[in-house]
């Protein structure tokens, strides 16, 4: 089988050779790939300090006024340049290259002959001095050296302390949000006609979209319902679950509505700096009502929208400041200017009761996990640019994927079309979602991890026992598959059962045949080998649960029958999300002694149960294990067959 590996990212650095075998010449960006480095500048530094060796190092060295006039005097000096601001004198009384006119004379043209320079004074006698003595005297102008003295003094100094007040400004601007523009939204704007995603893009939510049916027909025609005297909800809050198509469904209906969109994450309002959330949250509304028509949509409100009523710190932090900004401005537009507000979170049990007032998120949907009728539907969707085999069977596919939500089943699409790559097929074949399907719920298979015979033996056993403890109990979940190929981190063998439908209520006696499926694996250890292992910890920790909750929270024990101990927190909807979450123990120690003591004994009933099961079943058990030894994974209908 073939390893898909990304590629070497050092490999993206190098080009093609400019001839075949020649060298390679590393990518190129010009400025769009430059990047700041303390090196460029050591670089520019050892640049001038060169270019300052080079060019003024020819300078020769000042001596003393008087001692210039001596050599005049003496006859050593033979002409003189005057500039602003030396006199130079030269020993040599003719040019070396032979230049006619005195005034093009240059220290450089007789590189040969002493030079003398001094700083001139003002001495009127100098002048006729030179006259007595003969000495040729003339001015030169330094306009191209006063330039280059500008360029080097001024200019280049300036320029440089720019680009690093550019570049700090720029790496400012990217830190918290911006340091010079703290104030302004960082939403995600989509222009009117831009968004491409209509309700039928959207499966498994048809109540939710019915719901968002009316906000779409407000926005296209609002006059009806202004003529009327009825008013649109201002806000609409999509709660769900993470994965369900809550970002999907706001895009849906700017799209069908075909308005423009911002889109922006709650966390995206609150920074370390105080006020920042709030003048994020006036700069949005200000856009938006620029736009007129159009949707905002917050995503993850929970980040800015928590409740006040719980808040430890206290005071009047920056969180909370956003938040009495955002109840300020949604009570500041009026409803029919066409302005609507979607936001979404999965968590509504912390939201602060001023958000789900009438008059801010008044309409309240519920994006709930898909049944199997809308699992098929996204899968269908998903599936639309998959190459299929005609033999893929969806509606199979859905049934295997219960209690999966919307991105759930779009990666295990793409997860069936990538193994369908890797086998070197053309078409995704229904081994490849079942494949997909088992990826995702046990994780990656570890082919490689090496198990000695007797854990193997362990591990089959364990495996059949809960295959079996679930195929003779009743209203159980249907064995689909076993194996004893190690899955994920720590799963050296998994069973797994798939519901034939929705169940959205369970039976006491159900809750109990869970417990006798997960208990299942220790009880065949225990009864085959005489001992226990490890492996069932996860089993363990799961039927624990399921007691605990039997006993405080569905009124299912003997002594506090059909009294709930313990008191959740805020509901999902309804007034009940105005409710003050409890995070305490709402019952005494002697209860709580008698909880532990209940689990205790309804576990150890249970594993008697299963164990007195598969005593009776012994033989089967033995020949399911020793197919699966040979095998390493049994399907339904193996199993099936073996039962028969």
């Amino acid at each position: 089988m073939s390893d898909f590996r990304p590629e070497d990212p050092k490999n993206d650095k190098k080009k093609e050779p400019l001839w075949p075998g020649g060298p390679r010449l590393p990518d190129f960006k010009p400025f769009g790939g430059w990047k700041f480095s303390i090196i460029y500048v050591l670089v520019l530094i050892v640049g001038l300090s060169l270019f300052n060796y080079v060019f003024m190092s020819r300078v020769n060295p000042t001596i003393d006024f008087s001692e210039f006039k001596a050599r005049i005097s003496s006859g050593e000096i033979k002409r003189v340049e005057i500039t602003d601001s030396y006199f130079t004198g030269y020993t040599g009384s003719v040019s070396r290259r032979g230049t006619a006119s005195p005034a093009l004379k240059s220290p450089y043209m007789a590189s040969t002959e002493p030079v003398y320079r001094t700083v001139p004074l003002n001495d009127p006698d100098i002048i006729k001095l030179m006259d007595e003595k003969g000495i040729a005297y003339y001015a030169v102008s330094r306009e191209g050296s006063a330039i280059l003295n500008i360029i080097f003094s001024w200019v280049l100094p300036i320029a440089f302390f720019l680009i690093i007040w550019r570049f700090l400004m720029k790496r400012l601007g990217n830190m918290g949000g911006g340091v010079l523009s703290v104030g302004q939204n960082r939403a995600v704007i989509v222009a009117e006609g831009d968004i491409v995603t209509r309700f039928t893009d959207v499966a498994g939510v048809d109540e939710a979209k019915d719901e968002l049916i009316e906000v779409v027909d407000f926005l296209k025609s609002p006059q009806k319902y202004t003529d009327i005297g009825g008013k649109i909800p201002k806000g609409v809050l999509l709660v769900g679950p993470p994965g369900t198509g809550k970002t999907l469904l706001a895009r849906a209906v700017a799209g069908e509505a075909g308005v423009s969109f911002f889109r922006i994450s709650g966390a995206e309002f609150v920074e370390m700096f105080v006020g920042v959330g709030a003048a994020r949250v006036r700069d949005l509304f200000k856009q938006a009502r620029e736009k007129r028509r159009c949707i905002i949509f917050i995503d993850e409100l929970d980040a800015i929208g928590k409740s006040r009523i719980n808040n430890i710190a206290g005071g009047n932090d920056e969180r909370e400041q956003t938040l009495n900004q955002l109840l300020v401005e949604m009570d500041g537009f009026d409803a029919t200017s066409g302005l609507i507000i979607l936001a979404a979170t999965n968590r509504p049990d912390v939201l602060d009761p001023a958000l789900l007032r009438p008059g801010r998120f008044d309409r309240q949907v519920l994006v709930d996990r898909p049944d199997l009728n809308g699992r098929e539907e996204i899968l269908r969707i998903h599936s639309k640019t998959v190459k299929l085999s005609p033999l893929v069977d969806l509606a199979a596919v859905a049934r295997s994927t219960s209690g999966f939500v919307g991105a759930d089943l779009a990666n295990i699409v793409n997860e069936a079309a990538l193994l369908a790559v890797r086998g070197g097929r053309q078409f995704v074949l229904q081994k490849d979602f079942e494949e997909a399907i088992e990826k995702t719920v046990a994780g990656l298979q570890k082919k490689t991890r090496i198990i000695s015979p007797e854990e193997r033996r362990i591990v089959a056993f364990h495996e059949t026992g809960h295959a079996l403890v679930a195929a003779f109990t009743a209203n159980s979940d249907p064995v689909q598959k076993i194996s004893i190929v190690p899955r994920g981190f720590g799963a050296l063998g998994y069973t797994l059962q798939m519901p034939i439908e929705d169940r959205y209520l369970m039976t006491e006696e159900e809750l109990l045949g869970k417990i006798d499926v997960l208990l299942g694996g220790r009880a065949a250890e225990d009864l085959v080998f005489g001992k226990i292992s490890t492996g069932a910890a996860n089993d363990l920790t799961k039927a624990t649960d399921i007691a605990r909750k039997m006993i405080t929270d569905y009124g299912m024990s003997e002594r506090f029958r059909n009294v709930a101990l313990t008191q959740r927190g805020a509901g999902m909807l309804g007034p009940q999300a105005q409710q003050e979450p409890v995070f305490h123990r709402e019952y005494s120690e002697a209860t709580q002694q008698y909880v532990d003591e209940e689990i205790a004994r309804m576990v150890e009933a249970r594993y008697l149960h299963a164990k007195n099961m598969l005593q009776e079943k012994h033989s089967l058990l033995e020949k399911v294990a020793a197919s699966l030894l040979e095998k390493e994974s049994l399907d339904e209908k193996e199993f099936k067959a073996l039962l028969a």
